[in-house]
């Protein structure tokens, strides 16, 4: 057996399996730090829909513009004009 007392028990740069321990904890921590700073700024994007509603703006349309600002403005301009194409096709 293995001796808790005996050399080579340093768990800081322990390597089990060929793995790095300590690489692999410090990944994870990370990626954990990481979600929760997002659970965060999720509460805080709510929070601020929750701001327009209540200021009288309509929350879907907002989002609709913000997705429309992600993307490219030849992409969307292309868009537009096939929605207007086809909104013309159907006498609306």
């Amino acid at each position: 057996m293995f001796d808790e007392g005996d050399a080579g028990t340093d768990t800081s740069a322990a390597t089990v399996g060929g793995i790095a321990a300590d690489r692999l904890r410090s990944i994870i921590e990370r990626v954990e730090r990481l979600e929760e700073e997002r659970k965060a700024l999720a509460a805080d994007i709510k929070d601020i829909f929750t701001e327009a509603k209540s200021a009288g703006f309509d929350v879907r349309t907002i989002r609709h513009i913000i997705r429309i600002r992600r993307q490219d403005p030849a992409a969307v301009e292309e868009q537009e004009s096939l929605l207007d194409i086809y909104r013309r096709a159907l006498g609306m």
